[in-house]
């Protein structure tokens, strides 16, 4: 296998200033690929629904457009370091913040698609504090370059080994719907409340409190901490059982954070991207940052209910957060929610069959997380020549 740099076999360009608003279109012209829609073309959103723009108005702003196969990944901004790679499926023009890598006939895209997969683009970042990468530095990249043969095994190899991730990730989405008909059949939507529960505002059912960050520049409110505290970009619809950082007795003494109670349910009140409005219920004892809106348990609800029930009331929570320069959440739009009080006895009766689902859907995810340490082996192994030889 000889390695060869990048710019040798293939051509490394980037994309134009994004069109304004109004020079968008929803069924004529080609893509237009931002560099935060990545996440969603790699989650598997089809690339020809994203707004397109007209041939005539990319002429005349003089857009990049790249044909199908091209490697894509953010060259500058916070997007980089999240190491999105994706690979077009179908001619598209793209904005100045993404890098494109155009492959000639000696390389294979899906082996290039995945070597950039095996060897994340961020590890190209010179300076941390506004992350970005040079063209010239993608260019210069030393690819382990195999005969086209083995180019193809390998992409073929990494390719069937990801169709079962995705088909375990659509088992779990489909326990996800599941338990929303089992909602739906029991309660009705939430929003338009067919079968006419009460309608009570969250303040007037439960305690809601936020929380407080300790400050950073006291190391004894952090170091060898073993409270959890939360973040919002914590939260993802998820039981919470592990925290990424932990503060001391003395940082929560000393700052408004408040030990919250397992079973409490937290709301992302702001946030980037999609965390605004997005919930998550604790499993242990944990205090949040002031971003959270926790809503303590009480013996009155169910609090599985209630979580689903905000859960689907998703878009609705971030629409509360409209109006302003920063549309934001906050406790006094959180109490004010209203949502459907059916009989204890009932939420009870969801609640049991709901843990069934859970049960079977954290059975799939452990199973999920195997599958996808497997898979990053294996990349790592196909291109250090450790799979097939020429």
């Amino acid at each position: 296998m000889m390695k060869i740099k990048l710019k040798k076999i293939a051509k490394v360009l980037s994309g134009s200033t994004a069109p304004k608003d109004n020079e968008f279109s929803e069924n004529n012209g080609k893509p237009f690929i931002r560099a935060g829609h990545l996440e969603e073309l790699c989650n598997g959103k089809s690339l020809m629904e994203l707004p397109k723009i007209e041939e005539s108005i990319a002429q005349n702003r003089k857009m990049v457009l790249v044909p199908e196969n091209t490697i894509l990944f953010a060259k500058s901004g916070m997007s980089i370091l999240k190491n999105r790679v994706y690979k077009t499926t179908h001619e598209a023009y793209i904005v100045n913040h993404l890098a494109a890598i155009i492959c000639s006939n000696e390389i294979e895209p899906d082996y290039l698609y995945y070597f950039f997969r095996a060897n994340p683009p961020s590890r190209l970042v010179l300076d941390s504090s506004y992350p970005s990468i040079r063209l010239s530095d993608i260019g210069e990249v030393d690819i382990d370059l195999p005969s086209k043969t083995i180019q193809k095994k390998i992409s073929k190899l990494l390719k069937q080994a990801e169709e079962i991730i995705f088909k375990r990730k659509a088992q779990i989405e489909a326990l996800d719907q599941l338990t929303q008909s089992v909602f739906l059949e029991m309660f009705g939507d939430p929003k338009t409340n067919p079968k006419n529960w009460d309608v009570i505002p969250l303040g007037e059912l439960f305690e809601i409190k936020t929380g407080g960050t300790p400050s950073r520049e006291n190391k004894n409110y952090w170091q060898n901490g073993k409270i959890p505290w939360v973040k919002t970009t914590e939260i993802k619809e998820n039981t919470i059982l592990v925290t990424e950082e932990y503060i001391t007795e003395e940082g929560l003494r000393n700052s408004n954070a408040v030990l919250l109670p397992k079973n409490t349910i937290l709301i992302a009140m702001y946030g980037q991207g999609k965390t605004r409005g997005r919930t998550a219920k604790l499993g242990i004892e944990a205090t949040t940052n002031q971003a959270c809106a926790a809503i303590l348990p009480c013996k009155e609800h169910n609090p599985d209910f209630i979580w689903r029930q905000l859960m689907m009331q998703y878009q609705t929570l971030r629409d509360l957060g409209r109006g302003g320069n920063q549309p934001n959440l906050n406790l006094t739009l959180i109490k004010q929610f209203k949502i459907i009080v059916p009989p204890l006895s009932q939420q009870n009766t969801f609640a049991k069959i709901i843990q069934k689902i859970e049960f079977q859907k954290d059975l799939l995810q452990k199973s999920l997380v195997e599958l996808e340490n497997n898979f990053n082996s294996l990349m790592q192994r196909a291109f250090k020549g450790e799979l097939f030889n020429d």
